[in-house]
């Protein structure tokens, strides 16, 4: 039997939807169910004795929506849980532009997390600046809108800066650092302004805001943008920088190639 030309083009149609379908079955199913508990040993400059194996829980970027649901969150506040870390951080995006119906319901789901030294919060991309921060407080969860705040651990003082992601002025991070403890984490939703803090000796910088890029094209973008500073440990002179890929996604839940995270940060 001949093997005609629309016989072809209708095998050539279903070999590309399966290559396309399959990849993206497959990121659905990462971003959707999968979470990493990553744990990274972090070697900080001047750190003092006594807060060597302090540890710090980092959850960002949960993006509560249509796409990510309320267990989604829980799921990752529960595994954070199961850490039992000193200190908890989280790095914006609660909720995901235009759903703003999910404000209440994601500080809702982030009211569990608890921790010795309490638990501390910046604003992200995706945030207003007045509801979601309120919703937050409600629960229990300090927000840092260009602020430090000073915490006494084992007798010894570690700051924590949070700086907003819109902040409406470049802001004077040598001003809120100023007199500031040897241990000091500073707070950026993305991981910016990074030779400023290591010019300044700020031993630490948390951030997310990238996903890690997420998925192609994305994952491409965000590594034009943010270089070695996409994900991961990285290390700018004396600064250490750690960048989440985030514990949910941001529009469908999708992910190819990049991981659904939270992060155990142990000081060494």
């Amino acid at each position: 039997m001949g093997v005609t030309r629309r016989t072809v083009l209708k095998a050539l149609a279903a070999t590309g939807a399966g290559a396309i379908a399959g990849p993206a079955a497959y990121g659905y199913l990462v971003g959707r169910h999968e979470l990493e508990v990553t744990r990274a040993r972090v070697p900080v400059t001047g750190l003092p004795a006594a807060l060597a194996g302090l540890r710090i829980g980092l959850l960002t970027d949960v993006h509560r929506s249509y796409w990510v649901s309320h267990d989604d969150v829980t799921r990752a506040v529960n595994a954070l849980m199961l850490e039992r870390p000193d200190l908890i951080v989280l790095g914006g995006d609660y909720v995901t532009y235009g759903d703003r119906e999910y404000v209440g319901p994601s500080a809702d789901a982030l009211a569990p997390l608890a921790a010795p030294q309490g638990v501390f919060a910046i604003l992200g991309n995706h945030d207003d600046d007045h509801d979601m921060p309120a919703a937050l407080g409600r629960k229990g969860i300090q927000v840092l809108k260009d602020a430090r705040t000073r915490l006494t651990i084992r007798r010894e003082p570690l700051d924590l800066v949070g700086i907003r992601f819109w902040t409406k002025k470049q802001i004077d991070i040598a001003a809120l650092t100023r007199d500031a403890a040897p241990a000091t984490i500073l707070l950026s939703h993305d991981p910016r302004r990074l030779s400023e803090a290591a010019a300044l000796d700020i031993p630490l910088v948390l951030a997310g805001h990238t996903h890690g890029g997420q998925f192609f094209p994305w994952t491409w973008a965000a590594a034009r943008v943010y270089r070695q500073f996409t994900y991961g440990l990285r290390r700018l002179g004396n600064l250490i920088v750690y960048t989440s890929s985030g514990a949910g996604t941001w529009g469908p839940p999708l992910r190819v190639g990049t991981q659904s995270e939270i992060v155990l940060i142990q000081f060494e």
